[in-house]
């Protein structure tokens, strides 16, 4: 279970964007996150996602209270999450080709042998010819990097996914390959998702369970 109970945060102590929200997601459980731009559903991804330190409230992650944030959180935590920003070219290092960014995460955990496989497994999956993970960001378009970051929040095999905003700046076909992706993944893996928006038409079709922000602030 993914569980964020009471959470405050924001980026100003003074002026908290998010205020005393509650969310769980049970796993398997595909949740859509609606509400307009600015309201804090991203702020609150990014807690869940381990990269955001709430002012107050908990994060429990399969049961275990989260402590610590982003470098600081233990490896057994970070591994368990995946995620997927709405701007792709803001979260790729752009020197990097393709299959190194989509491998970046095994690097990092020590498990560099591993990339070969995962690579070979995922492009596919995602959509991603030979000839374009050999690219770096700068040569590629804004979905097809997205293709490959979506690989990289897959790349660790986590048990949960956040998806904020993935599709905002795709085409239908794209936005469509992807979200595909996911739910194969999904499938196969028994992962729980949370899928952040305001595309409520998309959201639907994709979750079995949406939650209007409004309505998350007045049952947290």
């Amino acid at each position: 279970m993914l569980e964020l109970r009471a959470i405050t945060a924001g980026y100003d102590r003074h002026a908290p964007v998010v205020r005393d929200v509650s969310l769980t997601i049970e796993p398997g459980e595909a949740v859509g996150l609606l509400g307009p731009s600015g309201c804090g559903k991203s702020t609150l991804a990014r807690v869940a996602a381990l990269l955001h330190r709430p002012d107050t409230g908990t994060l429990f992650l399969d049961g275990e209270p989260v402590h610590h944030w982003r470098h600081r959180a233990p490896r057994a935590q970070r591994t368990t999450i995946g995620v997927v920003f709405q701007q792709p070219r803001l979260s790729a290092d752009p020197r990097l080709p393709l299959t190194d960014l989509i491998t970046e995460p095994l690097r990092a955990n020590g498990r560099r042998d591993e990339a070969p496989d995962r690579v070979a497994e995922l492009a596919p999956t995602v959509g991603l010819t030979p000839d374009l993970l050999t690219r770096r960001p700068h040569e590629v378009s804004d979905g097809q990097l997205q293709r490959a970051c979506l690989a990289r929040a897959l790349v660790l095999r986590p048990r949960w996914l956040i998806c904020d905003e993935m599709t905002a700046m795709l085409d239908a076909s794209t936005s469509a390959a992807l979200v595909t992706a996911v739910e194969d993944y999904r499938a196969a893996t028994g992962a729980g998702l949370l899928a952040v928006g305001h595309d409520h038409v998309l959201l639907g079709r994709w979750c079995g369970r949406t939650v209007h922000w409004d309505a998350l602030k007045r049952s947290g």
